[in-house]
Formats: C-alpha cells, sequence, structure tokens
C-alpha cells in the first residue's frame, strides 16, 4: 500500500471519488480532511497510484492510543475490485489484525468478504 501525501495527489483522488458518490462518501471525507491540513492525524492508503482499485483511510499508527478501541481504530474503504478488498484483508501492512478495528464502507459485499477473510483466520467479527 502507498500513502497518499502529495496534494495534488489528493486533489485527483478527491475528484475521482466524487464521481462514485454516494459509495465514496466515508472515504471521501477523509481525504478531504487530510488534504486541507489534517487536524485530525489521517492518513489514505491505495494499492497502486495513479490507477487504483482500493482506497484505505486510517487514523496514522503512532496515534493509536487504546488498541482495543475500535472506535478509535477506525478505517474507511472504497474498492473497485473485490479482490483488493480481500487482500488487503488478509495481509497485514494496512489492517493490523492484533488491534480491534471497525472498517466503514457503503458497498455491498463487503460485510461478506470481511466475514470470509476473518473465517479463514479463525477470527470473528461482531
Amino acid at each position: 500500500m502507498q500513502i497518499l501525501r502529495c496534494p495534488a495527489q489528493l486533489q485527483l483522488l478527491e475528484e475521482t471519488l466524487r464521481k462514485s458518490l454516494p459509495t465514496t462518501l466515508p472515504v471521501l471525507g477523509t481525504v478531504m480532511m487530510v488534504a486541507q491540513g489534517n487536524p485530525a492525524a489521517h492518513e489514505v492508503l491505495v494499492d497502486s497510484w495513479p490507477n487504483f482499485n482500493i482506497v484505505l483511510t486510517r487514523l496514522r499508527p503512532e496515534e493509536h492510543k487504546d488498541p482495543r478501541d475500535h472506535y478509535t481504530n477506525q478505517l474507511a474503504v472504497f474498492y473497485r475490485d473485490k479482490g483488493a478488498l480481500r487482500a488487503l484483508l488478509g495481509g497485514p501492512e494496512a489492517v493490523v489484525q492484533a488491534r480491534a478495528f471497525q472498517i466503514v464502507g457503503m458497498q455491498e459485499g463487503l460485510d461478506e468478504a470481511m466475514r470470509e477473510v476473518a473465517g479463514s483466520k479463525g477470527l470473528q467479527v461482531e
């Protein structure tokens, strides 16, 4: 996963996400906040740039105070490809599974993919 920090990249991502509203709303809000100074210490990750299949927003890892707090450890996701979503959830890079977390997204299939990956790892989804 690649962290986007460049204002031009964030602006282009924002424009792209606006075209897919309302499904991009949770991610778009964070992208806009990061582009405008990032007062809440979030980061925006993509699987590749500029042709991304998945966007993930999260609090910067160094800002996590309580690994059991799934509200603080909230992730927002937008994906174009379910395979990219499964790879993200199954991989260790973007989602730290030793920490409680909550994923927010508005696309069909997100819950199903989360349960599938969690089940394959012997984890429980609430």
